[in-house]
This record gives C-alpha cells, sequence and structure tokens, in this order.
C-alpha cells in the first residue's frame, strides 16, 4: 500500500486529506501530515501528524500543499531529508511549475503538477494534472486517484495547459460566487428574503451546471431553450449583451491567465 504524505494542511491540503480518508477509501494510518496547525476534524480522521522529516522519510507520495512563497524554503529542507528519486512530488501551488521544484530538489525527482480548485472541499473540484517525464504510468495514474476523491480531474502531457486553465477552474470558483451573490442581490432588491435569494441562486447555477454536464448539449443550446419568443429570459439576456457580460468574462480569463504566467517567471528568477 502507497503511503501519502502532506506537507501544508489548510483549506486545499485538508480538503485532499479528507476526501481520501472519507470518500477514497483510503486508509488513515497511510497518511503523514505536517502542518503547524492541524485542524481538529483532520487529526480525527486517525492520520499521523509528523514533522517534516518523518512526512518525507515515510511517504511514497508527498503532496506540497504550501503557498508560492514559501515553497523555495520547503524545497530547500525536502532536498536536504531524500537523496533518492524514487518519491513522486506533487505541488498545487500556483505558479510553481516543474523546472521550479526540480531546481529546489534535483532534476532527477519525479514531479507531478495539478491545479485544483476551491470546490474540492465539498467533493466537486476539478483538477488538471500534468507529470514530468521521470513519473511513470502507474504513478501518474496514483496521483490521478488522489485528486480523484475530491472531484474530476483532466490530465495534460503539455505542463503550460496549467497556466491556461487556471483562470476557468483554479480561479473561476471566484467568479461563480460574485455571480451568485449578484443575482441574489437583484433578488433582494425585488423584494425576495436575502437567505432565499442565495438558496435559489446557488441551486440554480448548480443545476444549470450539471445540465452542461449531464446532456452534452451546447451551452448556447441549453440557453436557447429558456429564451422564449419575446419572454422574459431573452429580455434579461440582451440587458446582459448591452452591458458586455460576455466580454468581461472573456476579459477577466485572459487577465488571470496572463498573471498566471507573470507569477511563474517571477518564481523562476527567484
Amino acid at each position: 500500500m502507497s503511503t501519502i504524505g502532506f506537507i501544508g494542511a489548510g483549506n486545499m491540503g485538508g480538503s485532499i486529506i479528507s476526501g481520501m480518508v472519507i470518500r477514497g477509501g483510503v486508509n488513515a494510518e497511510d497518511v503523514y501530515v505536517t502542518d503547524p496547525r492541524v485542524a481538529d476534524d483532520i487529526k480525527a480522521l486517525g492520520v499521523n501528524v509528523c514533522e517534516l522529516e518523518d512526512t518525507v522519510r515515510k511517504s511514497d507520495y508527498i503532496v506540497l500543499a504550501v503557498k508560492p512563497n514559501i515553497m523555495g524554503d520547503v524545497l530547500d529542507k525536502i532536498s536536504k531529508i531524500t537523496q533518492t528519486d524514487d518519491k513522486v512530488f506533487i505541488t498545487i501551488a500556483a505558479g510553481i511549475d516543474i523546472a521550479y521544484m526540480k531546481l529546489g530538489i534535483g532534476k532527477k525527482k519525479k514531479i507531478v503538477r495539478v491545479m485544483p480548485n476551491l470546490p474540492m472541499s465539498v467533493g466537486e473540484g476539478m483538477s488538471v494534472i500534468c507529470s514530468s517525464d521521470e513519473v511513470e504510468e502507474n504513478e501518474l495514474a496514483a496521483a490521478v486517484k488522489i485528486f480523484s476523491c475530491v472531484g474530476k480531474t483532466a490530465v495534460s502531457a503539455n505542463e503550460d495547459m496549467i497556466d491556461k486553465c487556471i483562470a476557468i477552474n483554479g480561479s473561476a470558483p471566484a467568479y461563480v460566487f460574485m455571480f451568485i451573490e449578484a443575482l441574489a442581490d437583484g433578488a433582494v432588491k425585488n423584494g425576495v428574503p436575502r437567505k432565499d435569494a442565495y438558496e435559489l441562486a446557488a441551486q440554480t447555477v448548480l443545476g444549470s451546471a450539471k445540465m452542461v454536464l449531464d446532456s452534452g448539449k451546447h451551452p448556447g443550446v441549453l440557453k436557447d431553450m429558456v429564451c422564449s419568443p419575446g419572454g422574459t429570459t431573452i429580455e434579461a439576456v440582451c440587458s446582459l449583451e448591452a452591458d458586455g457580460f460576455r466580454n468581461a468574462v472573456i476579459n477577466a480569463v485572459e487577465a488571470c491567465t496572463k498573471k498566471a504566467e507573470a507569477m511563474k517567471t517571477d518564481i523562476s528568477k527567484k
């Protein structure tokens, strides 16, 4: 049985740990966790809370769930602990590419780079995954299985896809939350109680997304199904178009993508 270590157990790391143990069938005793503040609910799962050295030495797969600004220090510590090239290191930090990881812990190390998102905390995440050439097929499959415990995954042979996708999986939950809030504000303006407005808006977004995934139909086709001739929906759609709704979203995706690429460049210079 493979052992899995986590360096960092905050919102993202903690969500993966709980997803693996609760939904993924991973034995808690095979999980090692290093974090200055491990939440009580993670401890209650029965995982091993350890110092960094123990987590690195005892784990076959090591998930680095730390902020980009401290990744360099963490990699420096790891490089002094292990000299072997058999372990698989998984990074979920924005802007941390495979080249940076190898610079920190060794050019022959096995690296998997993942861009997950916050909805994995409720088991509905979306993760984009790629790996270095050293990672074997079964090892990549094991890494994919880890993230499949908290949602869906997409594997890419091209690392550049990580930076291109961050705007629509990593960052997009923020846009969706803003959209839900705006829908609710509009309803409240018209007299709908706040609590009801949030529930109506959130469930509508959830149901609409499920229709796209389950039906396989183009979003435009589904939109047309709601827009009756001369009706209320097409009136609202025209208003959104007049205010540049789709253009604003496209521009946001573009801005996010450029920032992701700039972050990678900045980090690589350090």
